[in-house]
């Protein structure tokens, strides 16, 4: 046996927190990744996390991805622009996917999530007419001629 062996102290264990999503999956996260979500934070000082957190409201493919997230933004040996090229790849997706992380940020009151997802949707909508952000999301809009130029008209701070 090495000194550095013999001298050294085992690793404590990382406190585990189970997760599960509306659809039944569960989900395993380390308590310093979920600490990023205040709803969880509170849950954990409460100490209600001896079982799994049902997580009603979020479904597994988006609860997985919101995990992945935590674990990446919870990582010291990240450096920070390591971190906003992978956030810049995690957003690319459809944007119901994107409206989902936003959706799950807003609602396990994770920051960062939800600062990146509502700025990935305002970078897709920046100078576009409403035309173009009607096709963006696929919105079928339901106004006539005459009534969407009325409520131009009425809005008219919001074209300036």
């Amino acid at each position: 046996m090495s000194a550095s062996s013999s001298s050294s102290s085992p690793p404590c264990p990382k406190k585990m927190i189970t997760l599960k999503s509306s659809d039944g999956e569960t989900f395993q996260i380390e308590e310093t990744a979920a600490l990023q979500s205040k709803t969880l934070k509170n849950m954990i000082d409460e100490d209600c996390t001896s079982t799994p957190i049902p997580l009603r409201s979020i479904n597994g493919k988006i609860l997985a991805k919101v995990v992945e997230f935590c674990n990446k933004h919870a990582d010291v040996g990240v450096d920070a622009e390591s971190l906003r090229a992978w956030d810049a790849e995690f957003v690319k997706v459809e944007y119901t996917t994107l409206f989902d992380y936003i959706l799950a940020a807003n609602f396990l009151d994770i920051p960062a999530l939800l600062d990146l997802g509502c700025q990935t949707v305002a970078d897709m909508i920046k100078g576009k007419t409403p035309a173009e952000i009607n096709k963006v999301f696929n919105i079928r809009t339901t106004f006539t001629p005459e009534e969407e130029e009325e409520l131009r008209r009425e809005n008219q701070w919001a074209f300036e």
